[in-house]
């Protein structure tokens, strides 16, 4: 067999290559010389980087256009990244969400934390949902669907690539089919004693969620027998995995009527949909409206999309944390909880806490801090790479 011959790339001086030596996944274009030829490369080009020195690093993926201008693939400089190398990757990180689910409905692939830097699976049973937010992952996305297919036995295999990790990579939004037929319908998921349902060809993200299930079964721990209000609740995550814990009733609150209508389906599948109230507006604008209305619930949650994606935006996104927390206080009975939640990864545990309990203390209400909750275990954490812990759950009560 003849061996893959790789163009080389080289840190500079002042690239950490000790980093990467211990299993840092990256190299940003100021650590690398971008000579000519470097920056002649096709975006997701395969090299093999060197050290400052000229000794290898392992097997990377180039893309001169992403402020990532290096990915790391193998440590194996002559790896042949074909279907067989992604079929060994997709077979190590099955075993492990197999071990841990006993129905097939998780985060099969969570990027650089799966050895799949920049890529994301979701499975829906016989669906799968690719989102290669990585250049190498377009240009090798034949393969990486054929290995799925070996592995997992899929049927169906969606292309969902869209967003704004593509974007940084100068990549455009494609959206289609790679295998099988697409699905007509959304589709049902069993998470928690509850049943959600999933648009995965028009839905945001793959069509669901699934980095929350502990912190969905938490708050439904919570919510037995009690008032429960959902904010941002999307396909009603934490609101119906509270009334399948017996939870008396609740307020489902969206910006997205698609998203609510998905929620209300799911509520009718479970046969709670009299115990389910929707709600569609800006997530700012109900809280006080719920406040003049003198509403109160047992258990809130406020689980917003991200309003720190980076570190440029960090300040604006802590100030949004702590309103939420200020608005959604006052709704909560005496005794009772607030779950807040934070996907951002620019704001660290601490920042985000202490933001959220500085808008109850505002809010005139006294917390304690019961539990912190982060993603499921099918969203592995790559230790060197911090972005890769970026959900948080803090939960007061008040």
């Amino acid at each position: 067999m003849n061996m893959p011959t790789y163009p080389t790339v080289r840190l500079t001086p002042k690239g950490d290559a000790r980093a990467i030596r211990h299993g840092y996944p990256w190299v940003y274009a100021n650590e690398l010389v971008t000579d000519r030829r470097t920056k002649g490369l096709t975006p997701g080009a395969l090299a093999v980087l060197e050290d400052a020195n000229r000794v290898p690093l392992g097997l990377v993926t180039v893309n001169p256009a992403s402020k990532i201008i290096c990915r790391m693939l193998d440590r194996d400089t002559e790896a042949v990244i074909d279907t067989a190398w992604f079929a060994a990757r997709l077979t190590h990180a099955l075993a492990h969400r197999a071990r841990i689910y006993d129905q097939p409905f998780y985060r099969l692939v969570h990027a650089e934390a799966d050895g799949l830097p920049g890529v994301v699976i979701d499975r829906f049973g016989d669906v799968a949902v690719i989102q290669p937010n990585a250049a190498w992952a377009d240009t090798l996305i034949e393969p990486l669907t054929e290995a799925l297919v070996q592995v997992t036995g899929v049927t169906t295999v969606v292309m969902n690539a869209a967003g704004r990790a593509r974007s940084l990579e100068g990549l455009d939004d494609r959206m289609g089919v790679l295998r099988g037929e697409a699905p007509v319908a959304a589709i049902p998921v069993p998470m928690n004693g509850a049943t959600y349902m999933a648009d995965v060809m028009g839905g945001q993200k793959t069509g669901l969620f699934f980095d929350q299930r502990p912190n969905h079964a938490f708050a439904a721990s919570l919510a037995r027998g009690g008032r429960v209000l959902d904010m941002f609740a999307h396909v009603g995550g934490f609101g119906l995995a509270a009334l399948a814990g017996g939870a008396a009733s609740v307020l489902a609150v969206d910006g997205s009527e698609p998203a609510l209508t998905l929620a209300g389906q799911g509520a009718e599948a479970m046969d709670v949909a009299d115990r389910f109230i929707t709600r569609k507006g800006d997530a700012f604008a109900v809280l006080e409206a719920l406040a003049e209305e003198g509403e109160m619930f047992d258990l809130v949650v406020c689980d917003p999309p991200a309003f720190a994606p980076n570190k440029a935006s960090l300040e604006a996104g802590l100030r949004a944390y702590e309103r939420i927390a200020r608005l959604a206080a006052p709704l909560v009975a005496e005794g009772g909880y607030l779950m807040l939640c934070s996907c951002s990864h620019a704001a660290d545990l601490a920042r985000f806490r202490n933001a959220s309990a500085r808008g109850i203390g505002r809010a005139g209400r006294r917390s304690q801090v019961i539990h912190t909750g982060f993603a499921g275990p099918d969203h592995p954490l790559l230790p060197h790479l911090a972005e890769s812990g970026y959900l948080k759950a803090v939960t007061f009560r008040l």
